[in-house]
């Protein structure tokens, strides 16, 4: 039988590739989190309709 030419294992590459995915997704939730809290405190200042309306607004401006 054929045996292997090293027997030494490759130095794990995936760990710092999974901090940085890790990193990623840790950021994109706080993001996520700072955005409706947020949309949370707008809707407490300005009340429901204005808020609709200010949401409305900022998306017809886009079309």
């Amino acid at each position: 039988m054929a045996q292997p030419v090293s027997t030494q294992q490759l130095p794990s590459i995936l760990p710092p590739g999974r901090r940085v995915a890790t990193a990623i997704a840790v950021g994109a939730a706080a993001l996520g989190a700072v955005a409706v809290l947020g949309a949370l405190a707008l809707w407490v200042h300005y009340g429901t309709a204005v808020f609709f309306e200010m949401i409305a607004s900022g998306i017809s401006a886009c079309f």
